[in-house]
């Protein structure tokens, strides 16, 4: 059984690869590596930052059978009761600057009459019995952004458009490449930070990636399992 797992920075998966039985590192260096762990196959595939360069590399495994899809990493939180450390499945995302501009307000690309996918709900694919690890985290709905917020005015005008609760900078482009995959797939992240003026003291990265590695494991138990 093959499993896939991508994400923007390998400093995100680093535990986790520490948690694999046998790590090989193919010719493309970081960007594709492949594990074994217990009686799985799993291959991470390591992006870069953004949601212009997740969608090329997510379209990139296509060809690559498989039993899952996961795009993982870290989040920051508009939403207070998300602590810090929380680990949550983002079923709903958008690509929150795809649009115009029209004085004080924002047209979408629907508003606009062009017919382009910019917001994306994965809760219709997702078979019941995916993955029941996946299925008990807390469901949230994200925005995906080229400029993560950090300005009060800006964070209250995102918050009164689309009332996220988490933002990522590759949600949305992993889903975009994933809508037509045969297989089940889901994003998995782990809050960092609360959505507010820039503070990396109030930040906690350790903890979000070391809870998101846990999942993971779980997670890839069960797979095992089946």
């Amino acid at each position: 059984m093959k499993i896939v797992i991508i994400a923007a920075t390998k400093k995100e998966v680093e535990p986790l690869l520490l948690k694999m039985d046998e790590v090989m590192y193919t010719p493309q260096g970081d960007y594709l590596i492949e594990c074994k762990y217990k009686q799985l196959r799993v291959i991470f595939v390591i992006t870069g930052v953004g949601m212009v360069a997740t969608t090329r590399f997510t379209t990139g495994t296509r060809e690559i059978r498989r039993e899952a899809t996961f795009n993982i990493g870290i989040c920051g939180s508009f939403n207070r009761n998300l602590e810090i450390g929380t680990v949550v499945n983002v079923v709903e995302d958008c690509i929150a600057e795809l649009g115009a501009e029209d004085g004080e307000d924002f047209l979408t690309l629907e508003e606009m009459g062009i017919n382009e996918p910019s917001r994306f709900d994965v809760s219709m694919p997702m078979e019941k019995d995916f993955n029941p690890v996946v299925d008990l985290l807390p469901k949230v709905n994200g925005i995906t952004v080229n400029t993560v917020h950090g300005n009060e005015k800006s964070i209250d005008k995102v918050v009164a458009r689309l009332h996220p609760m988490v933002e990522s900078m590759e949600g949305a482009g992993f889903f975009y490449s994933s809508t037509h995959n045969i297989e089940p797939y889901a994003q998995i992240r782990a809050v960092s930070n609360f959505v507010e003026q820039r503070n990396k003291n109030a930040w906690n990265i350790p903890l979000a990636i070391n809870n998101l590695t846990d999942k993971m494991i779980e997670i890839l138990d069960y797979f095992n399992l089946k």
